[in-house]
């Protein structure tokens, strides 16, 4: 029963990533699509039955090369974040943000220029984003390089105090964790952590839902 579960847990996997293969793989053709719909005497394409105008471009091919352009990088960029394990794919948010704020603004908005205020719309997004990511490399920094590991610090001190030693023997384990505490809070007084896992979170909810675990 256990070993029929797995197998068709690994062919949904399978599945699922042969999907991402093959989207990936059609990306260039995708995006030039648009070139070989059927357009009628009015320059209205036909997809599926569907009539597309030109949604006040100056042709409806126009319309769709732009959509294609928008689309193709975004859905390119949604897989690079769900399987992406390096620590700093949280920025790739920026522009996933990017796209859909084009894409938001085609659709709705009231004048007939594009993108042009959706920048303004990235900036919360980069406050957070971009500080979050580089106080990620610090702490990755400080462990690798520097040796600073505040964690293992924590466990230790934790440790020392469950044998009984003294305070006075951990004043100086203390003032050097203290030192490193003060020089991180210097650079940023927002918890990373949280953060951290409320992106993880996410990103680890989606590949369930998906079954995607790379």
């Amino acid at each position: 029963m256990i070993n029929n579960v797995k197998r068709k847990k690994a062919k949904k996997k399978i599945f699922l990533e042969s999907l991402l293969v093959f989207f990936i793989a059609i990306s260039p053709f995708l995006y030039k699509a648009y070139e070989y719909l059927p357009y009628n005497s009015d320059g209205d394409a036909s997809i599926f039955g569907m009539i597309i105008g030109n949604h006040g471009f100056p042709s409806t091919q126009t319309f769709l090369w732009f959509l294609t352009s928008k689309i193709v990088p975004l859905y390119l960029l949604v897989f690079w974040f769900l399987t992406s394990r390096d620590w700093w794919y949280h920025i790739i948010i920026i522009p996933i943000a990017m796209y859909s704020f084009q894409m938001f603004e085609v659709f709705y908005s009231s004048d007939h220029y594009i993108d042009t205020d959706n920048i303004w719309w990235l900036i919360p997004i980069c406050m957070i984003t971009i500080p979050f990511v580089y106080f990620i490399r610090i702490k990755l920094y400080d462990k690798h390089v520097h040796g600073i590991d505040l964690e293992a610090m924590e466990a230790e001190l934790e440790e020392l105090k469950a044998k009984g030693y003294s305070s006075e023997k951990t004043d100086l384990s203390i003032e050097f964790k203290d030192d490193v505490i003060q020089k991180e809070e210097s650079n940023t007084d927002m918890s990373t952590g949280t953060i951290e896992n409320f992106l993880k979170n996410i990103q680890d909810r989606i590949q369930g839902w998906l079954h995607l675990k790379f």
